[in-house]
């Protein structure tokens, strides 16, 4: 029995449709991240958990109870917003016992339970604080630690760490990922962020229009993506692809890219397609018969790697390599067994 489901659900505002037909199953104890672009309905579905936006049509069940009518204070689900939404006049112990207290719960437990998510969080010095005397990072403690003491079902997050700055939001991402092993937690967290995605589910959800596009291990939707779109979303700089038109194509397994020949066995091409190919798995060296020569038109230094940035024909292509590069002209070469390749609805083929 699926843990959290969505069965058809569907949602609009007005005559803009946000949510389609959207059906999802997810197991017990998983870290789910849901991932696309602005405006795919990923916070939508979120608030339709929580309660805070209703569904047009569908259901939702938790533990295989139906959630649609249920008030947002009895679904057991706790939601940590991109805001915090801290009260200003209070303090950090008041904050994260807010909702304790408004239970009715007896002050000794509220005390135990606002004391044991402070360790957790390791913001014990901060309970007499005010959220005007803490940085981004504590704030976004708090408002966890909020959540943490109502012992919740499920906990939504709902883009937490997109206020905060770089540095900031790669310790976040640390802390909720021991959170979540540490407690056994249900998590859905909305993203648009690819890292916190990779590095925080256990399953992500790619979403575009309303829809689902992949649900899958993020090794699996990095190296396995299901269509052109997963494969641009995932990976940084994006893959680079390539149109193949029919005057491109020489026989059945045989095409045409820059001019060089390119032999793929046992696939036969016979129509418009797409090659893909990661700006990591582009080579400098010669490991592969597929070689093209282009000239660079900039080079990013990140220090530790480069991002060399060039064209073919009107595609720009990028190459991410750890070598020094001196020359305007080089000549860059595609493995094979590195190559995606996409049909004509943008869907990937299997080689």
């Amino acid at each position: 029995m699926a843990f959290l489901k969505f069965e058809d659900i569907d949602k609009s505002f007005g005559e803009n449709n946000v949510i389609s037909k959207f059906n999802l199953e997810v197991e017990k104890g998983k870290f789910i991240v849901l991932l696309g672009p602005s405006g795919c309905g990923k916070s939508t579905l979120l608030r339709m958990v929580a309660g805070l936006e209703k569904i047009d049509s569908g259901k939702i069940l938790l533990e295989n109870n139906l959630l649609n009518d249920l008030l947002p204070s009895k679904r057991q689900i706790a939601m940590v917003f991109q805001s915090y939404a801290l009260y200003p006049h209070m303090n950090v112990y008041q904050n994260i016992a807010f909702g304790l207290k408004s239970e009715k719960i007896p002050k000794n437990l509220i005390k135990d339970k606002v004391i044991e998510a402070a360790k957790i969080l390791k913001i014990e010095q901060l309970l007499d604080r005010r959220p005007k005397e803490l940085s981004g990072g504590q704030r976004q403690r708090v408002a966890i630690g909020r959540a943490i003491t109502r012992n919740p079902k499920l906990f939504l997050f709902d883009e937490p760490l997109s206020n905060l700055d770089a540095a900031l939001r790669s310790d976040m991402r640390v802390e909720i990922s021991k959170l979540h092993k540490k407690l056994k937690s249900n998590i859905v967290y909305v993203t648009h962020d690819q890292i916190e995605a990779m590095t925080l589910a256990d399953k992500i959800v790619v979403m575009n229009n309303g829809k689902i596009e992949q649900f899958d291990s993020p090794e699996n939707i990095y190296k396995n993506p299901k269509n052109i779109f997963v494969a641009e979303f995932i990976g940084n700089p994006k893959i680079n692809i390539f149109e193949i038109k029919a005057k491109d194509i020489i026989n059945k397994n045989t095409f045409k890219l820059m001019n060089k020949e390119i032999k793929l066995e046992n696939f036969k091409f016979d129509e418009n397609f797409y090659i893909g190919i990661r700006p990591e798995d582009v080579s400098l060296e010669k490991n592969s018969e597929i070689s093209i020569d282009i000239s660079v038109d900039l080079i990013e230094n990140l220090g530790a790697e480069k991002i060399v940035y060039s064209h073919l024909n009107d595609t720009e292509i990028r190459i991410k390599t750890n070598k020094n590069i001196k020359d305007k002209n080089i000549t860059i070469y595609l493995p094979k067994n590195k190559i995606y390749l996409f049909n004509n609805n943008k869907n990937r083929l299997k080689i």
